[in-house]
């Protein structure tokens, strides 16, 4: 057990003097005095420092209190495509990694029929899947065919 003031006579508590300690040079040539910009502690940091310690209840209390917890969703649903569980009214996270792989292998392919990116016309692009035929809506714009089956959550405009 530690020592108690029962234990610990009263008066050597008090043998040790105060003590300042200051982060700063070593050897101070002028007095101690903190009123002027060229005294030793002019160039000192102070920091505010809590005079008594948090309990571990009080601790445990203001961290794991009901407004700071992580509360259970309840807008939980099932994606209409591929059945995974989203958000409601957020894109499935699936879903989206298809449409983000879709879309870089259609930038690849006008990559490849115009050269590169500077050399795109400022039209709109209108892509077309295995079976789909251009319609008079399309006439001036840039088409880009695809060698495969439209995909059923790429709506056709």
């Amino acid at each position: 057990m530690g020592l108690g003031c029962k234990e610990l006579p009263c008066h050597r508590i008090t043998d040790y003097g105060a003590a300042l300690a200051v982060q700063g040079p070593a050897v101070v040539p002028q007095g101690i005095s903190d009123t002027g910009e060229g005294s030793a502690l002019g160039s000192v940091v102070w920091m505010a420092a809590p005079k008594h310690r948090r309990t571990i209840e009080v601790n445990r209390c203001r961290r794991r209190h009901p407004t700071k917890l992580i509360e259970i969703k309840r807008n939980i649903d099932v994606c209409p495509e591929c059945g995974n569980l989203k958000q409601k009214h957020v894109l499935c996270g699936y879903c989206y990694a298809k449409v983000k792989e879709e879309t870089r292998l259609i930038r690849k392919e006008i990559y490849k029929k115009e050269g590169g990116p500077l050399n795109a016309p400022a039209v709109e692009t209108v892509v077309l899947y295995e079976g789909e035929k251009p319609t008079e809506k399309d006439e001036g714009k840039r088409i880009i065919e695809r060698a495969r089956k439209r995909p059923s959550w790429f709506v056709q405009n």
